[in-house]
C-alpha cells in the first residue's frame, strides 16, 4: 500500500464497492479475518460492511493510519486472483 495517508485514501476511493478480505488486530495478540465490501470513504476514516450470517451486514470503520501502520490489512479480490496466478 501507499506511504501517505492521502495516497491510501485515493487508492481506497478507487476500490469502493469491491469485495475485500479484512485482517485486523483485535488486541492482545488476536487477529480477526473477515470478508466484506468497502462501503464508504470519508476524509479520516473508511467503512467496511462485513459479511455475517445470512444477508445481514455489520459495519466497522478504520482510519487510514490503521492501514499505514498495518494494524489493518486489506486484500481485494483481484489481488487474491493475482497472487494465485
Amino acid at each position: 500500500m501507499a506511504k501517505k495517508l492521502s495516497e491510501i485514501k485515493q487508492e481506497l476511493d478507487l476500490q469502493l464497492g469491491k469485495r475485500i478480505l479484512l485482517r485486523a488486530n483485535g488486541g492482545r495478540k488476536k487477529m480477526f479475518e473477515r470478508n466484506g465490501i468497502l462501503a464508504e470513504t470519508y476524509p479520516s476514516v473508511f467503512i467496511v460492511k462485513l459479511e455475517k450470517d445470512g444477508d445481514t451486514y455489520e459495519r466497522v470503520s478504520y482510519s487510514y493510519a490503521d492501514v499505514l501502520t498495518e494494524t489493518v490489512k486489506l486484500v481485494f479480490d483481484e489481488d487474491k486472483a493475482e497472487n494465485l496466478a
